[in-house]
């Protein structure tokens, strides 16, 4: 019976690209020219574990360029090479074509040859010449006269069929023993099946190695470390400082009364295979995205079915219907435990957006000539993973734009009595039921003269109009709106900022800018923690039900008749809080037929979005309760004014609100 390897395809993707982004976060902190020990590890050990799971996978391609890039790299944890700025490019380069080659070959296509050859060529031109400049210290050193101590060991080397499998290679191994001292081989072929029998891509061979020189046991098993699991050692040192080929092996308490193979010697260091599985440790498991999706989904049903029950309850009388209730009060809690639990399973830290922006600013601030400092705060701040998905590009955008329009150059920066690097920085943290995301600089700031007075020669403002300081910088987020002298290919084609509040609307959102020139800018995104769910407030309006979101609600009220007053342009107003609001009749909007038309005889709700207030009139408030979002958009396209649907404990089907979407269709009616 054949294994089918494709069964691990998925879990070796996933894990090889949460690899390459923990690969990459070690090299941007590597300090050039004094690395971290630990860090170059970390970014070998990477390397290793996929070029083994690539080789495993028959993947050869990338496994021959993780080969190149494994001998660099174990070159440099070794201090046979110093690490510079040029070679610390040339591994963020490698990321870069290892993760291009990964999804080429997740998504069946043709991997990009050419730029896989000339990258692989440059990691061993560099290899090359760190061989060089060891080759040449060796013949100036040749007149040393300090001796190292010289000791003796004796390697027994046994890997285990899939050695080969897993991207391993015995003669690299014994190539960096070379470096460790005189070494002599000899292969033991005793378990060598018949040739008719042989496979070529599994390991019948032994070895017995003796090496001379000052190495240390400790630097020996680092030549054998990543074969850990893949193989049986032993060391053993022989003070004497001779060995003798056919000199016994002392046994050791592990190996005494113990039966074993002719010719395996005891006291082997033998550790478990690494994981392909897909499977964590014992503390955690891994679980696809469709099957959340999948157990929400059957939860969102459960809540509507609760709902259905609790209505159904309300008209049943006697003393079984009290046993009832109170079971449907039980089920209810129950239900709401169930709902936080699956949701904090959806939640994921967004850490997984932020960990992209110290590469983007890295190489962003070295094209622009910039010295740029990028600082992360509540990276550990969890949302939902419907959010995490659509935040990046809006945020891309956002720390984009502070790079490139916010951040001053070096000279001006110390001529405004700055420091010589600016900070981009990026902090997440919960507020009420939302999320706050906060992009902000210590750059020059908006200039709002010079926004206002392009805005006017567009014809965006009137001449005469006067504005306040948030309509102006309001006007940023205009399609086709940018203040930049030139174009490049970074920003400045004003294409960006709206798009970030069209994406951050869609998600239920909202963005707000606040500024001070020559001192620096704060972007502000403020999203709701799930889009699954939503705590509402169901309205009547005829015989029809909308649900209104319970955080875009501030007030409910009955207004009298000297309270309500007509506007030219803007229809019907009230006074509300020093302020006048526009008043949005629904059964309008949704050309429906009331129960009241008089503003008296019905009620006002006065709700916010994109930081304006409207008061929506309908006849009745019904109650509140959960909702599950079921979209609409897949049936019936995007209907503006409407964020989805759900269906109500009668069975009945109820259209959510978008309120920003409503107060900007009733205003364009309004206009026209």
């Amino acid at each position: 019976m054949t294994l089918d390897m494709s069964q691990f395809h998925d879990a070796f993707f996933e894990e090889s690209f949460e690899a390459l982004d923990t690969m990459e976060a070690a090299l941007l902190k590597l300090d050039v020219g004094a690395p971290d020990p630990e860090l170059v590890n970390t970014i070998f050990r990477v390397a290793h574990s996929i070029k083994g799971g690539s080789a495993t996978f028959g993947f050869s391609h990338i496994a021959s360029f993780t080969h190149s890039l494994e001998t660099l790299l174990d070159a440099l944890r070794a201090n046979r090479m110093t690490g510079t700025t040029a070679i610390s490019d040339l591994l963020l380069k490698s990321v870069d074509v290892m993760r291009e080659m990964l999804r080429a070959v997740q998504a069946a296509k043709p991997i990009d040859a050419q730029r896989v050859a000339d990258l692989q060529f440059d990691l061993e031109l560099a290899i090359a010449q760190k061989t060089e400049v060891e080759s040449g210290a060796v013949s100036a050193a040749g007149g040393s006269s300090i001796e190292p101590t010289v000791r003796a060991w004796r390697i027994w080397f046994r890997p285990y069929q899939q050695f080969f499998a897993r991207g391993n290679d015995p003669l690299r191994m014994f190539r960096e023993l070379e470096g460790l001292g005189a070494v002599e081989v000899s292969a033991e072929l005793g378990a060598l099946p018949s040739l008719t029998e042989l496979d070529p891509q599994s390991c019948h061979c032994a070895w017995t190695i003796t090496l001379r020189g000052s190495a240390t046991e400790e630097a020996i098993r680092e030549v054998f470390d990543w074969a850990t699991g893949d193989c049986d050692l032993s060391v053993e040192h022989e003070p004497s400082g001779g060995i003798e080929d056919d000199a016994p092996v002392p046994a050791t308490p592990a190996s005494r009364g113990e039966p074993r193979a002719v010719g395996t010697p005891p006291a082997l260091a033998k550790v478990d295979a690494p994981n392909v599985s897909g499977i964590g440790d014992a503390g955690s498991i891994r679980v696809s995205v469709e099957k959340i999706d999948e157990l929400m989904n059957t939860v969102g049903e459960l809540v509507i079915t609760q709902a259905m029950l609790s209505q159904l309850g309300r008209g049943l009388e006697g003393p079984a219907a009290d046993e009832f209730r109170t079971g449907l009060a039980q089920l209810e809690r129950n239900m709401r435990e169930l709902q936080e639990s699956v949701m904090r399973v959806r939640m994921l830290p967004i850490s997984f957006v932020f960990s992209r922006f110290p590469r983007m600013v890295r190489d962003l601030a070295q094209r622009l000539g910039k010295q740029i400092e990028l600082k992360i705060t509540g990276e550990y701040t969890e949302l939902d993973k419907t959010v995490l998905e659509k935040i990046g590009d809006p945020l891309l955008h956002l720390v984009r734009n502070s790079i490139d329009h916010g951040i001053e150059k070096v000279e001006a920066r110390l001529a405004a009595g700055k420091t010589a690097a600016g900070t981009v920085h990026l902090d997440a943290c919960h507020r009420g039921g939302n999320i706050a995301v906060e992009v902000s600089d210590d750059g020059g700031g908006l200039d709002k003269e010079r926004i206002l007075a392009k805005a006017r020669d567009r014809g965006l403002v009137d001449a005469a109009d006067a504005l306040s300081d948030e309509q102006i910088y309001d006007l940023i987020f205009v399609p086709g709106f940018s203040t930049a002298e030139q174009t490049t290919d970074v920003s400045g084609r004003g294409v960006g900022m709206d798009v970030v509040r069209r994406n951050i609307k869609e998600l239920g959102g909202k963005i707000e800018v606040r500024t001070e020139q020559g001192r620096g800018s704060r972007f502000i995104i403020t999203l709701p923690l799930t889009l699954a769910i939503v705590d509402g407030q169901s309205v009547a309006v005829g015989t029809e039900t909308y649900i209104v979101p319970l955080t875009s609600i501030i007030e409910s009220m009955q207004l009298k008749q000297a309270h309500v007053s007509r506007l030219g342009g803007r229809g019907e107003v009230f006074a509300f809080r020093g302020d006048y609001l526009p008043v949005i009749r629904l059964h309008e909007v949704f050309g429906i037929e009331p129960r009241a038309r008089e503003l008296h005889e019905g009620l006002v709700v006065v709700v916010e979005g994109d930081g304006r207030r409207v008061g929506l009139f309908v006849d009745d408030l019904l109650g509140q309760q959960q909702v599950v979002i079921k979209s609409l958009e897949s049936n019936y396209g995007h209907v503006e004014g409407v964020s989805g649907a759900t269906i109500l404990g009668d069975g009945s089907v109820a259209l959510i609100l978008d309120v920003p979407g409503l107060i900007r269709v009733t205003s364009l009616r309004t206009a026209a």
